[in-house]
Parts: C-alpha cells; structure tokens; sequence
C-alpha cells in the first residue's frame, strides 16, 4: 500500500478521529502515530485540524494541542462558531472541512501519497479531487462501530481504506500510560 520511496502527507480531522478511537475503545498515542507514518515512507508533513472554544478559561483540548504543535504536527484552529437554532437552543459549530480540503489541494503537487484521517463523506469529492491530480489516497477510519464510522462512498472513493482498529497495537496508547479519570472527564495529560 505505501512505497518507502512516497513523500506523504497527513491530514487529520482531529475530532473525527478522536470519536471513532473512543467508539472502538482506544486512545491514540500522537508520538507513535507520526513514527508509524515515518516509517511507511517520506513523511514530508502531518497536519491536525481542530475547532476551539475561545472564551473559556480552560480547554481540555489544549494540552494535546500545544504538544502536537511542538512535535512535529501542523496545528491548524480556527474558533467555534455559537448560533441559536430554530428551536431557540445553543449550539456549537466547528467544522474545519474546507481548512483541510483547501491544505491538500496546496499540498498535491508536493506529495505522492495523502493519509485522511476522517470517516466525513463531505471528503469524498477532495479524495477525487486528488486522485485527478495523480495522487494516491488511503482513508483511516473504522467499518466497527454500528452504523460504521466512515461513509461508504468515501471509502469506496479512496484508494485504500485503512481500519483505524488494524493500528490499534502500533498507535494506540498503552493501557498503563492512560492517565487516572478525572471529574471533569479530562482525560488529556502531557505525553501524547
């Protein structure tokens, strides 16, 4: 599926990911993530998308965030937008599909081999979109969970589908480093 000889890119809808690890019951270890990619060819670049909540005090995101950003991860944020839907409730939205499609479709002249790390059908027309430019396209997410993470026409667009459970051993993060529950359910620490 990789050839050593590729200059990859990584791409990581950084929420997406995060909810289809906990649904099939793992926490990602960041450090192992990058040298399991380095391993696979020339990562050239591994970019992590995230929205955020500006205005509070604290955010239990933002510890993961400054470790990636000093790691060897491009962190790319943008703030959470708040509106009152019809029914007159409070909602959040962050979604960063258009930051990460508009990166790759920068970075597709530079790389052999883009890794999306999302379930998003939303990327499927991107996944085309960079497939027409010559490049290969392989998906992480998972088929587990029911319904399935991942829509099914993305995973049949992309080049290869990779089951973000098949990476568990070599990106999961071991049972003993999980850091003790707290109250708050922040289940964030320093060592990603």
């Amino acid at each position: 599926m990789f050839d050593p000889r590729e200059k990859v890119a990584l791409f990581i809808d950084g929420a997406n990911l995060y909810s289809t690890a906990k649904a099939i019951g793992f926490d990602i270890d960041y450090k192992r993530l990058l040298k399991e990619f380095q391993s696979q060819g020339y990562l050239l670049r591994a970019y992590y998308y995230t929205a955020l909540v500006e205005e509070q005090e604290y955010s239990s995101i933002r510890p993961l965030i400054d470790w990636l950003d000093y790691n060897g991860y491009k962190v790319i944020t943008k703030p959470v937008k708040e509106f009152v839907d019809s029914t007159g409730r409070r909602k959040i939205k962050g979604n960063m599909d258009i930051e990460l499609a508009v990166d790759a479709m920068q970075m597709v002249d530079h790389v052999d081999h883009i890794v999306l790390f999302s379930g998003d059908g939303d990327f499927r027309s991107l996944v085309e979109a960079l497939q027409r430019k010559g490049r290969k396209v392989s998906v992480v997410s998972t088929l587990q969970t029911q319904p399935p993470m991942i829509a099914d026409d993305l995973r049949r667009q992309a080049d290869h589908f990779i089951e973000l459970a098949s990476l568990m051993q070599r990106v999961g993060r071991d049972p003993g480093d999980r850091p003790q529950q707290r109250n708050d359910d922040d289940d964030l620490d320093d060592d990603y």
